[in-house]
């Protein structure tokens, strides 16, 4: 006896009613298939497996059995929202940078310091910068007296930025800079100081944080 399906038609005895697939794991093979393969392609994981201590295998990404959790809201890692972050593999492709908010005195003062961070571990830079250059007033300005220098590196030309980065490998380490008021000069500078060793502006990364509103808050 044959069985009759919602469109009309019918199933002959025997045969497996045809079923939705599951939202969740449908979802699951779009990710896998659009964002996670090819971003290994590109940038393979650093380890074939990631375990705990305990040896318990870790999967690349965990996911809700229902789709009435809410999943639908927050999403896989690299793929909109981005709730759960712009890197498809997240840290089994790529570790956190280390970066020490540093600077002090002179460009060079500061270089030796960022020269011997790299040589310990840190993996980026964040400068600091002196409340004239924050400010962008120049070293010589009488509103700088005392303050050259002084909780940060003071950068006042394109060559004062040269010396601050020079036989740093820009084109692996990656810069942030917390400058805000006159974040498109500096950024700018840092750019031809890219130039200037080498290094195009396809190749360089960072974050120039351009917040005024911090300055009125926090400086």
């Amino acid at each position: 006896m044959s069985a009759s399906r919602t469109d009309g038609r019918t199933i002959a005895p025997g045969a497996t009613r045809p079923s939705n697939p599951d939202p969740v794991e449908e979802a699951h093979r779009r990710w896998t298939a659009e964002v996670l393969e090819p971003t290994r392609a590109k940038s393979p994981e650093r380890k074939e497996t990631f375990a705990t201590l305990g040896g318990i295998p870790v999967d690349p990404i965990y996911t809700p059995r229902s789709p009435r959790s809410g999943f639908d809201r927050i999403g896989y890692p690299g793929a909109p929202p981005f709730t759960r972050g712009i890197h498809p593999t997240m840290y089994r492709g790529r570790v956190w940078s280390m970066r020490m908010f540093s600077g002090f005195g002179s460009p060079e003062d500061t270089n030796r310091r960022f020269h011997y961070l790299l040589q310990h571990g840190e993996s980026g830079l964040s400068i600091a910068f002196d409340d004239p250059t924050l400010y962008g007033i120049d070293a010589d300005d009488p509103e700088s007296l005392g303050e050259v220098g002084k909780c940060g590196v003071n950068v006042s030309s394109l060559d004062d930025i040269r010396r601050l980065l020079r036989g740093i490998p820009l084109a692996d380490v990656t810069t942030s800079m917390t400058i805000n008021a006159p974040a498109n000069i500096v950024w700018g500078m840092y750019l031809l100081a890219g130039e200037a060793s080498g290094v195009g502006p396809a190749q360089l990364g960072g974050t120039t944080q351009n917040d005024i509103l911090k300055e009125y808050i926090a400086q």
